[in-house]
């Protein structure tokens, strides 16, 4: 694959992985409750890893193909964030002391962080309807490996801006408790709202 095309996914990418959504309300709640975002984010690029796999073993067009198999993902990725949003509106960050008694085990953020990106029905579109516009089999590299490089390139991405959101949630908010409780509401609520969202739009079709 050449520079230009690889920097054209990049772009295009980039653009995606900075617009908010779950995986920006995880790391944020993340780098406000627990000890380190690294767990967090750490879990969220798992999930991807799976589609990369998937992606490169050619089964990404059959289960975004099968309505039964993307409904099934959609409510269970919808019902896994709201789940997690409550549990987020119900403890909000406590900043000092209280943060240490609140930081879960690093296996259990990094398990929650794979669930919300793994059973995510928007990243497996992504991998279905993105990654074929930039790979072309007539290029001397094996399809199966164009895919894994964009596979790889769009998990550097997600870890870089997603650790980049943690930190800087933590090292902004870390004097402003009142502040920190605010914005652990918000990527609460917006886990909630994602996931109805996403719920409605696969019920509705």
């Amino acid at each position: 694959m050449d520079t230009t095309t690889l920097a054209a996914f990049l772009a295009v990418d980039l653009l995606l992985v900075f617009t908010p959504g779950a995986d920006w309300a995880f790391a944020i709640s993340a780098g406000l409750r627990e000890r380190s975002v690294v767990p967090a984010v750490a879990g969220l690029i798992a999930g991807y890893a799976g589609y990369t796999l998937l992606a490169v073993a050619g089964l990404v067009v059959l289960v975004a193909s099968s309505g039964t198999v993307l409904t099934a993902l959609t409510v269970a990725g919808a019902a896994y964030l709201m789940w997690l949003g409550w549990g987020v509106l119900r403890r909000p960050a406590e900043l000092g002391a209280s943060m240490e008694t609140m930081a879960s085990s690093r296996a259990r953020v990094m398990l929650k962080g794979a669930g919300i990106s793994g059973l995510n029905p928007k990243a497996l579109l992504l991998y279905f309807s993105l990654f074929p516009q930039f790979i072309d089999p007539a290029r001397g590299w094996p399809v199966a490996a164009q895919t894994g490089l964009l596979g790889v390139l769009h998990m550097t991405a997600c870890a870089a801006v997603y650790l980049t959101v943690g930190v800087l949630a933590r090292t902004v908010l870390r004097t402003r408790p009142s502040a920190a409780r605010a914005v652990t509401r918000v990527s609460g609520a917006m886990m909630i709202g994602i996931g109805a969202v996403l719920l409605a739009e696969r019920l509705a079709g």
